[in-house]
């Protein structure tokens, strides 16, 4: 090569390096080909729903780990590997179990199934015996600028709730004082043995209650030595009732039914609490299915020495629910936009990386096993992190952007509660997409999706939606109607491609922004889930 040459070549690479210097603060191309390639390959019949412990599911998740491996990202997983195992443990009511109540007068009554109540499941062991004094506790809630326990002792018995939360609360707080998990926790933690669950204003007849109360898999984790993810495992849940059975557990007390149903569906839903006059007696028997599932974890490691040390994570569920065991037609749920979108924008948004400059902090990505379940493989990995959990610095979750309408703003659940959302904001103006409001606040999104698990944690999560502008709300509601869980989410689905693009373009900037930013990302002082707040 001449010197001529030389010096002309090197020149080509010092503004080639500053063009991708500069290609990294303004963004990537997402490829539309790429997109649809992993869209399709995800939700094609063959992997009949991928539904954990199913051969589709395993199918889908080495697809991941092979894109991963494909774009160069390092393995985060198990030994070396792309994958983390997840000892998925299925657990369900092997039958109607037996409850019966004993009155304050000593008489017992057997209690009618699917009419009093539906049976519910333990994970912890084969059978449950329970027998104890029953106490009302409201809401069975602490926090949210409420103590449904005060003035209450509950040790050794039983504690009966009222199901959700009530209306008037908050609505990231009221669908976290709700899970059901939450209330099992905060019912152990005062010494209950037990809880059942009470369902305000369904009365009905006894199969639509049993079906609105009834899940057919429940699905948590259970490690090597016998620990798992259901929460609150010394107050177990032992069934759920309507009406009519409410009225037996109440009889002879001092709370009125008819008041509590009265005062629940008033936003303030201040029912009251007591001793009831009964006992509840529960023999359960439950069905266990150990199910060996894995998440999927690559890593882009960071090039600042002094945060490399810090990851954000963006995630993605790559399962989905299965086939249908009944009905006439397509039976496979293939999970086209729920959430073969969110798989393909975090695989985009990694290639992002790859090609522009490293990022400062590390950015993780995950496909997590088991959303559907219960968001079982991101709690999980939440505690049982592949890297120390004090460095993972925020988690941005990506499920079900619904792509069927070229969206101009995005939903970000959690954004006022930590720095992310400033981020996001900034991300989203670079190329145009605005932040909007919670538009669909009955409907409990907040605690529904995987980002949930690392906000129990204390890790500053998100979790992105496409938003109601340019007829978002219309086209979302339109998806929740008529293809949500059902075999209609397939790759038929008229898709916006450039809303695609859009999604994708959108995550790799906010990982950016996040990886990049000179301050770690951090809760707000004095938020509700900020772990200081409660110490």
């Amino acid at each position: 090569m001449s010197f001529r040459k030389f010096i002309a070549a090197a020149g080509l690479a010092t503004v080639l390096a500053i063009s991708g210097q500069a290609q990294a603060q303004q963004g990537f191309e997402p490829s539309l080909r790429q997109i649809q390639a992993d869209m399709y390959f995800l939700a094609d019949d063959a992997m009949l729903g991928r539904m954990p412990g199913e051969p589709g599911y395993d199918i889908a998740a080495n697809y991941v780990a092979a894109r991963f491996r494909a774009l160069g990202l390092q393995p985060g997983g198990d030994n070396g590997s792309y994958h983390q195992s997840v000892p998925l443990l299925r657990f369900r009511a092997a039958d109607d179990g037996r409850l019966t109540l004993t009155g304050a007068d000593g008489s017992t009554e057997v209690l009618t199934p699917r009419v009093d109540y539906v049976a519910g499941s333990n994970p912890l062991s084969e059978t449950t015996n329970v027998s104890a004094p029953l106490v009302f506790a409201g809401y069975g809630i602490v926090g949210a600028g409420r103590d449904d326990y005060a003035g209450l002792d509950v040790r050794g018995k039983i504690v009966v709730v009222l199901s959700s939360a009530p209306m008037g609360l908050q609505t990231e707080e009221r669908a976290h004082v709700a899970d059901a998990s939450f209330k099992r926790r905060t019912a152990e933690a005062r010494g209950a043995v037990g809880m059942v669950v009470v369902y305000p204003g369904r009365a009905g007849e006894p199969e639509a209650f049993a079906q609105r109360t009834t899940i057919d898999r429940t699905m948590t984790w259970r490690n090597p030595q016998g620990r798992t993810g259901y929460g609150g495992d010394g107050a177990p849940y032992l069934a759920g009732f309507g009406r009519a059975g409410a009225e037996k557990l109440f009889a002879g007390s001092d709370l009125s039914v008819e008041e509590i149903w009265a005062a629940a569906a008033t936003p303030e839903g201040r029912v009251g609490s007591g001793e009831l006059r009964t006992r509840l007696s529960a023999e359960l028997r439950n069905t266990l299915t150990d199910i060996p599932s894995a998440n999927v974890v690559g890593i882009i490691p960071g090039s600042d020495p002094e945060v490399a040390d810090e990851y954000i994570i963006l995630s993605a569920h790559v399962d989905h629910i299965g086939t249908r065991s009944m009905g006439e037609g397509d039976r496979i749920n293939n999970g086209f936009v729920d959430n073969s979108s969110g798989v393909a924008a975090m695989l985009e948004a990694a290639r992002g990386f790859m090609e522009t400059s490293p990022p400062r902090r590390s950015v993780m990505f995950i496909g997590l096993t088991a959303e559907e379940q219960g968001l079982v493989g991101a709690d999980y990995y939440a505690n049982n992190p592949t890297v120390p959990l004090e460095q993972i610095a925020a988690n941005v979750n990506l499920d079900m952007p619904v792509l069927t309408y070229d969206f101009s703003d995005v939903v970000v659940f959690g954004a006022n509660r930590s720095s992310i959302g400033p981020s996001i904001e900034r991300a989203g103006a670079r190329i145009g997409i605005g932040v909007a409001e919670d538009f669909l606040p009955e409907e409990g999104l907040f605690t529904r999706s995987d980002h949930y698990r690392f906000v129990v944690v204390g890790v500053p999560s998100v979790f992105l939606m496409t938003g109601p502008g340019n007829g978002g709300r219309e086209a979302f509601a339109d998806f929740l109607r008529t293809h949500y869980h059902r075999p209609g989410d397939q790759p038929d689905l008229p898709i916006s491609w450039d809303a695609a693009l859009r999604f994708a373009s959108l995550n790799y900037q906010i990982a950016r922004e996040l990886a990049d930013q000179p301050e770690r990302p951090s809760w707000n002082e004095g938020d509700f889930f900020n772990p200081e707040t409660h110490r």
